[in-house]
Formats: C-alpha cells, sequence, structure tokens
C-alpha cells in the first residue's frame, strides 16, 4: 500500500482535460482521494465543506484564479487551513508569474504540460521537506528562501532591513 494513497488532495482546473490527465498521474503514483473543482471559489467551498491534506491549483481561472485562491487560503479570517500545502501550476512559467505565486504564498510550483515525475517530486517535497511559515507585515506563507548561506554573518538579510 502507498503511503499516497492516504492523501486527500483538492485539484483546481478549469481544464477538464487537464484535471484529467493530473488525476491519471496521481492515481499512477498512488494517490486514490481526488476532489476536482474548476476554479478557485469552488476550491474554496470544497475546503470549507471538507479539508485537504494539499491543493493543486491552476494559475489562471475564471472567476478566482489560483493566485487569489492561494491569497484567500493564506490570509482570510475564516480559511479553514491556512497552512494548506499549495502547488501552484501553469502553462506560462515566465518569472513574473512565478514570483507572483511564490508572493501569494505558494508551496511549490510546476509548469505544464506537467511531468508526471515533476509532479511526484512537487508532491514529495510538500510532504517529506516542509518549509517553515512566515509572517509579517505583507506576506504570510511559507519561507520563499531555499537557501541557507553559511557564509553570512550579519543580523539582516533584506536589503530593507534598517541598517544600524
Amino acid at each position: 500500500m502507498s503511503a499516497l494513497q492516504s492523501l486527500d488532495i483538492l485539484l483546481a482546473d478549469d481544464n477538464p482535460n487537464m484535471r484529467a490527465i493530473v488525476c491519471a498521474m496521481l492515481k499512477s503514483i498512488g494517490v486514490t482521494r481526488v476532489r476536482e473543482v474548476d476554479d478557485g471559489e469552488a476550491a474554496l467551498k470544497a475546503l470549507a465543506e471538507r479539508p485537504a491534506d494539499m491543493a493543486i491549483v491552476d494559475f489562471k481561472m475564471a472567476p478566482m484564479d489560483g493566485v487569489a485562491f492561494t491569497r484567500a487560503v493564506r490570509n482570510a479570517p475564516d480559511s479553514p487551513n491556512p497552512y494548506l500545502p499549495i502547488i501552484m501550476m501553469t502553462g506560462h512559467s515566465d518569472r513574473r508569474r512565478v514570483t507572483e505565486a511564490r508572493d501569494a504564498g505558494v508551496t511549490e510550483f510546476i509548469t505544464k504540460p506537467v511531468d508526471p515525475q515533476a509532479l511526484l517530486g512537487r508532491v514529495q517535497a510538500v510532504i517529506l521537506r516542509p518549509r517553515s511559515f512566515i509572517r509579517s507585515a505583507t506576506y504570510f506563507g511559507p519561507d520563499r528562501r531555499r537557501t541557507r548561506t553559511e557564509a553570512y554573518a550579519g543580523p539582516y538579510r533584506r536589503s530593507s532591513d534598517p541598517k544600524d
């Protein structure tokens, strides 16, 4: 029995063919419980009805896209789980979109066409290598820093931090 069999995944994509492909990939790696919805609003309703272990959402959907969904999950006062792992999918992986998704609080990012190995890697990453969550005045979500600089000796890590 696969350890992934116990996962409950919420899949939000406005393209039914893409949902079918991703569902087939998830089933091939052992995931048996996948709930499908066609936009971010429906995904929020599904989460309110029953929690999920993670969400896989498309970037561009209407009326609510994946970025707005992520912001709602992370920041809404009535969010069912602000710590929900969220994997963002998109066919447009330009730097602006990746940055927008990251700044909204996505946990992982994957480009379409989705490769089964890449999907498995992202699913495993959120399970096996969870990142700490950060809260600041302008952001709540997984720590966006992927690497630690061991040679850094100063007290501040951002250019906007106050200087002494």
